[in-house]
């Protein structure tokens, strides 16, 4: 009995095993099936997105070439009629003075013969008459009249060749492709962004620009965000938790045509955007206040972010803004970019305990203390980053917690690495920043 209860045990589990694979099974099944079910749908979607693009695209060109036609025939009757109005008209006036001439000599006659056959007694009178009239018509002088070959032939010269030519430009306009030579690779949530990274397909294409849009899945139209050779951008100013469309295409080396747009894909971040805390006397802030301007009022402090929206294994991002005549406020040792694990009032820098940070003049402070290892001087156009990464979380002991963070400072090129120890567990972060002279302007991301 045991042994036939252990065998009916052995064969329900392997019942059971082989019911999960079979449940397993089907799930991959299934799941391949919506991936076909994407694919046709895809090829689907496209070609008849195509077809639209081209009917619409040579629909346009006909009616396009139909206007151009149309005005170049216009211009072409607009000359024959003007060629044809300058020159009748000498023809008339010539015409004109002839009828006129016919007229006067008709007169003529009649008055001569008149003449000759009146009366005897007045014949000589207007015989007189006749004479003195006709000597001062000067019958002798005629119009000149030109002669066919010195006046315009009108006709049209039209070269078939043009149709041979737009034969050949049509026949070879326009392509169809079945795969765009690059695709969107990867999407990384950002603060109030996303890093949008794409990469090449086609061996045999050689890039020269990338060009990016994206759009809200809720809107129509796709606007560029980014052109340029790099393959991959932060796209800024994104609604959290709101999904957006991204497509990618380039253009070939030597080219002027972009390539065919890549798959659309969407993405989107759940992280709220970093934002400096209003109303600091000393500062002005932008309308999405990621933008901080240290003005020329006397007050002086430390600007802090509206919440601690930084966390642990994200990258913090210090830009220097360029301003309109590419310089800096007056440089000062006080000033510091970093982040803190509490707002403190009533300090003028960063330069503090709980607190890392760098210096305009590339000093790193780590809880007040200046380190020996020096990052570059922060200038126009600088771009300072924070990293770091939990690397010792210890219970507490009679000294209290201990909590360590891996933390490393980028600027111009070059990096320091260091631990920061703290007393409290913190993965949230906020940042600051803290500049004693007007015209620093810093945008945080």
């Amino acid at each position: 009995e045991a042994e036939a209860e252990a065998e009916a045990r052995f064969l329900l589990q392997e019942a059971r095993e082989s019911i999960e694979a079979a449940r397993s099974y089907r799930r991959e099944l299934e799941q391949r099936l919506r991936g076909l079910h994407q694919a046709r749908q895809q090829i689907r979607e496209s070609a008849t997105l195509t077809r639209d693009v081209l009917e619409q695209h040579f629909n346009d060109l006909k009616g396009t070439l139909k206007k151009l036609l149309d005005e170049r025939l216009m211009s072409l009757l607009q000359q024959v009629d003007a060629i044809e109005q300058e020159s009748i008209k000498p023809l008339d006036e010539c015409q004109k003075l002839i009828e006129h001439g016919v007229s006067t000599a008709n007169d003529l006659l009649r008055e001569g013969e008149s003449a000759v056959h009146g009366d005897v007694g007045q014949q000589n009178e207007k015989l007189c008459s006749f004479t003195k009239k006709a000597l001062h018509i000067q019958l002798d002088s005629l119009p000149e009249v030109p002669s066919l070959v010195d006046v315009p032939c009108l006709s049209a010269q039209l070269d078939d060749c043009l149709l041979t030519i737009l034969k050949n430009q049509i026949f070879r306009h326009g392509t169809v492709a079945s795969r765009p030579p690059v695709q969107l690779e990867e999407f990384v949530e950002k603060p109030g962004g996303i890093l949008v990274r794409w990469c090449k397909v086609d061996d045999d294409f050689i890039p020269q620009d990338y060009r990016l849009q994206y759009r809200k899945s809720t809107a129509s139209h796709f606007e560029d965000v980014y052109v340029g050779s790099e393959t991959e951008f932060i796209v800024l100013h994104i609604d959290p938790n709101v999904d957006y469309q991204f497509r990618v295409c380039a253009r070939g080396d030597g080219r002027q045509e972009w390539s065919p747009w890549s798959v659309p894909q969407v993405g989107r971040t759940t992280l709220v955007p970093h934002e400096w805390t209003a109303g600091l006397e000393g500062y002005s802030l932008s309308s999405r206040r990621n933008i901080a301007l240290r003005n020329d009022s006397q007050s002086c402090g430390v600007l802090y972010s509206k919440a601690p929206t930084y966390f642990c294994g994200q990258t913090l991002t210090f830009r220097q803004v360029l301003s309109g005549i590419e310089t800096v406020g007056q440089p000062d040792r006080r000033d510091s970019l970093g982040v803190c694990v509490e707002q403190q009032n009533g300090y003028d820098s960063l330069q503090r305990d709980k607190a890392v940070c760098i210096s305009t003049n590339g000093a790193v402070f780590v809880n007040g203390k200046e380190m020996t290892n020096q990052l570059p001087a922060v200038t126009s156009g600088s771009t300072v980053t924070f990293d770091m990464e939990v690397v010792q979380l210890a219970p507490p002991n009679n000294e209290g917690g201990i909590f360590k963070l891996r933390v490393t400072i980028s600027s111009n090129n070059r990096e320091v690495v260091f631990d920061w120890v703290l007393d409290q567990c913190c993965v949230s972060l906020y940042f600051g920043c803290s500049f004693s002279y007007p015209g620093w302007k810093v945008l945080v991301f």
